[in-house]
């Protein structure tokens, strides 16, 4: 049964999967894009999107909260700059997992895991229609 089971433990202690996903959620917020694997993204989202959440409000309260969570000054601080004021906007929903595939060493799925508002693609649903002419045998026997 998997009662009572709410975080994924990724197959590790509890202080190594702390600092992957502060070193993770760090790497996020600079690249505002990583590529990991789909649990390793799944478990991100849920440890980021409340620091988020409270780095809407810019107090020095919130500040040292976050840097708990990340351990990391730049960090802090450009999750506070105005380069992040689409994301203060929003009321949830910051990252964004898409799936990629499967690694070829051990077959594990992996994901892109993005903030939001700085993806830089538009989809346009254009289709490209080729046309093929077939012409027809005149081979025929009579």
């Amino acid at each position: 049964m998997n009662h009572r089971n709410k975080n994924n433990h990724l197959g590790r202690k509890y202080g190594h999967r702390k600092s992957i996903l502060s070193n993770m959620a760090c790497s996020l917020i600079k690249e505002k894009k990583i590529f990991t694997t789909l649990s390793k993204a799944k478990a991100l989202k849920k440890y980021i999107e409340p620091i988020i959440t409270k780095s809407k409000i810019n107090s020095i309260h919130s500040r040292r909260n976050i840097f708990s969570y990340l351990k990391d000054k730049i960090t802090v601080s450009e999750l506070f700059k105005d380069t992040f004021k689409k994301v203060r906007e929003r009321t949830g929903g910051y990252t964004r997992i898409i799936k990629t595939g499967f690694r070829l060493g051990d077959n594990a799925a992996l994901s892109f895991i993005e903030l939001v508002d700085f993806n830089n693609y538009t989809y346009t649903s254009k289709k490209i229609i080729k046309s093929v002419r077939r012409s027809i045998k005149k081979n025929r026997k009579k």
